[in-house]
């Protein structure tokens, strides 16, 4: 989940979006969602929510505001934090981090004494579901989710529509790209053909039964009462402000396990005051330090 950054004026129909409405706009996703808009994106929000205005037949953002605000405006809440947001997601993107997965965690995880015990990772902020599957794809290819008794993956996100397409788990060739053919083969079935007659993969069940889906605000309490083994929030935090960021900093170190592994987008990084909580392992990969893990820098 990510705010979209394109801001052009160009082709923009509907009514003009006037600042007092912006500011209202502004201060709800930021205290509801966290998202973090500039005044520069003012033409990037007005370009979002025009569909929005057309679609329930409001002329002013002043009575779409009003509308969204009021008790009925529950639903198209949550419509607005969808547009405002834009989910780019790929199958194994940023594949260094499957390699530290493949390399150094999963062997770690299987080295321990905890075949019997429930592992668990999350995908927070898991998109059209791509990066959750990508996660199981590796647990099977790398045998852990045979060798174990209880892992499940939780993937999470706070657009209600991303989840349900990814419940779904049919992706257009474009979107399987990234996914080598054999594995495509293996974990994946073609079901149908889509209006331009392109293949559609759906996930086989080895690898989705692996999965939870769960829409879930990160700023908002945290239902899950078991600590994770390995967490994924790529992208997300980068679009958040330093005090919400380093609430989920604290929040991200209580939510894992000991020797835990937190995995950031490429643009991301722990702010300073929480370094001593992590180890860093090559680019934006973190291990939740102990006793057992002392304090150490891998480039």
């Amino acid at each position: 989940m990510t705010v979209e950054h394109h801001h052009s004026t160009q082709n923009i129909s509907g009514p003009a979006l006037d600042e007092h409405s912006f500011q209202r706009i502004v201060k709800f996703a930021y205290e509801t969602a966290g998202l973090s808009i500039s005044s520069s994106k003012t033409a990037m929000v007005r370009t979002r929510l025009a569909r929005r205005l057309r679609d329930l037949n409001f002329n002013s953002f002043c009575d779409y505001c009003d509308y969204f605000l009021s008790p009925g405006g529950t639903h198209e809440r949550s419509e607005l934090i969808s547009a405002l947001t834009t989910n780019v997601s790929h199958f194994f993107r940023e594949q260094h981090h499957f390699d530290i997965l493949s390399r150094e965690v999963i062997p770690s995880l299987m080295q321990s004494d905890c075949s019997q015990k429930p592992i668990r990772f999350w995908s927070a902020g898991c998109s059209n579901g791509q990066e959750p599957l990508s996660l199981a794809i590796t647990l099977r290819e790398s045998g852990l989710a045979s060798w174990a008794q209880d892992l499940k993956i939780l993937a999470t996100d706070i657009d209600p529509r991303v989840i349900r397409f990814a419940q779904a788990s049919e992706y257009s060739e474009r979107m399987m790209e990234g996914v080598p053919h054999y594995l495509a083969e293996k974990y994946f079935s073609q079901v149908s053909q889509n209006m331009n007659h392109d293949l559609v993969w759906k996930s086989k069940s080895t690898i989705l039964d692996l999965i939870s889906y769960r829409r879930l605000n990160l700023l908002e309490r945290w239902p899950m009462k078991g600590k994770f083994d390995v967490i994924f929030c790529r992208n997300v935090v980068i679009y958040f402000d330093q005090k919400t960021q380093d609430i989920l900093w604290e929040k991200f170190a209580n939510a894992l396990r000991p020797g835990g592994w937190l995995f950031l987008g490429h643009s991301e990084r722990i702010s300073d005051s929480y370094q001593n909580k992590f180890s860093t392992f090559g680019t934006t990969a973190y291990r939740l330090q102990n006793e057992m893990y002392p304090s150490k820098r891998q480039n």
